[in-house]
C-alpha cells in the first residue's frame, strides 16, 4: 500500500519535511518512489507539486494525518481535517480521576458550608426565639 508521508529533513533545531510518496512499510528515511514537495515550519512555506499529488492519491496512495491535514488547508483535498496527536490513556485517565476526586472534594466543603450556615441560622433562630420569650415574661412580670 502506497502512503503520502513527511521524512524529517534539516539540521538539529531547524527541521523541514519533504512530501514523499513510498510503500507504507518502507522508512521515510530511505528510498521512495516520488518526491511531491516540501514544508519549512520556521518559514512557513511550502511547496507541493499539486497535479502529481492528485495522481498518487487517484492511485490509491493514502495520506498520513499531518499530511492529510495539510493537503486539506492547501485546497488539494477536501474534507475534515483529523485529530493528530494521540492521548496516553493511562495519563488521560489518571486526570479523570484527579479532576473528579477534587471535584468531590469541593462538593464536600461546599456541603460542610451549608450544614454550618444552615446551623448558625437555627442557632440564631433558637436564641432570637428566647429573647422574644424572655421578653414575653418580662412584660408579664
Amino acid at each position: 500500500m502506497l502512503t503520502i508521508k513527511f521524512s524529517r529533513k534539516g539540521r538539529k533545531k531547524q527541521p523541514f519535511y519533504r512530501i514523499i510518496v513510498l510503500e507504507k512499510a518502507k522508512d521515510p528515511r530511505g528510498n521512495f518512489l516520488e518526491d511531491l514537495g516540501f514544508r519549512n515550519p520556521l518559514s512557513k512555506e511550502t511547496v507541493l507539486k499539486k497535479e502529481r499529488i492528485k495522481y498518487w492519491l487517484s492511485q490509491g496512495a493514502q495520506p498520513t494525518g499531518s499530511v492529510r491535514n495539510l493537503l486539506i488547508s492547501e485546497g488539494i483535498m477536501e474534507g475534515e481535517k483529523v485529530k493528530v496527536t494521540k492521548v496516553n490513556q493511562k495519563k488521560f485517565q489518571k486526570k479523570q480521576e484527579e479532576a473528579k476526586a477534587s471535584k468531590d472534594q469541593e462538593e464536600k466543603k461546599e456541603s460542610l458550608k451549608k450544614e454550618e450556615g444552615q446551623e448558625e441560622k437555627e442557632e440564631k433562630v433558637e436564641s432570637s426565639e428566647e429573647k422574644t420569650e424572655e421578653k414575653v415574661e418580662e412584660k408579664k412580670a
